[in-house]
């Protein structure tokens, strides 16, 4: 059983140093070596600099790490049939800085889901479907409001300026929901001799990626 208590919503808000890569595994997933690199299963990170015939393929996109040890770390790219390289140590994965928002109480973090397109023809025998492209969710969040808490600041400005975000959702036991998403809504409510709630709503857009 996994206990609520002690979950974390965070934001990323600036970024962090680079780490140099100092090698890498062609696999599924691509293993990338970097000693001492600091991550932790969860954070995101930016990949430049690397070389090779396909490093368009990782240049420029962000990952999750995943299966992190002292020097290594995984990420979620099939590159068994790509030709790319550390760039003589000169590849970087850059971790984007996060800040935690509020003081979540409760929350409900749907999957994808896919619309349905309709196949059935004059042939068909009964009725035809097939899901279509997956779609993110909303996702609303009651928090304890407090007017001075850096990330609801910066979660307020997020949503002003319709800028897309990354989030995390770490657990008790450190495991670490990331995804991409739209702050569409953030609002506060009180009543009498009550403490002031408030609700922030994020609108999934990207993949919901779990390590």
């Amino acid at each position: 059983m996994l206990d609520a208590q002690g979950t974390v919503l965070a934001m990323n808000t600036g970024s962090g140093a680079a780490k140099d890569i100092s090698e890498i595994s062609l696999a599924n997933p691509t293993l990338l070596t970097s000693v001492a690199h600091g991550f932790s299963n969860g954070n995101v990170v930016a990949a430049a600099d690397f070389a090779g015939l396909d490093a368009a393929s990782i240049n420029g996109n962000t990952y999750v790490v995943q299966f992190k040890t002292d020097d290594t770390f995984a990420i979620a790219l099939d590159s068994t049939a790509l030709t790319i390289t550390d760039n003589t140590d000169a590849a970087t994965m850059t971790p984007e800085a996060t800040t935690a928002i509020g003081e979540i109480l409760d929350w409900d973090l749907p999957g994808d889901t896919h619309n349905m397109i309709e196949k059935t023809h004059l042939g068909s025998t009964r009725g035809e479907e097939e899901p279509g492209i997956p779609r993110g969710g909303a996702t609303t969040f009651n928090i304890n409001w407090t007017s001075d808490d850096a990330g609801l600041l910066a979660a307020e400005t997020a949503r002003a300026a319709k800028t897309l975000k990354t989030f995390t959702l770490t657990y008790s036991d450190a495991s670490v929901h990331s995804f991409t998403g739209y702050i569409i809504s953030l609002s506060d409510s009180g009543t009498v001799d009550e403490k002031v709630a408030g609700t922030i709503t994020i609108q999934r857009v990207g993949a919901l990626t779990l390590a």
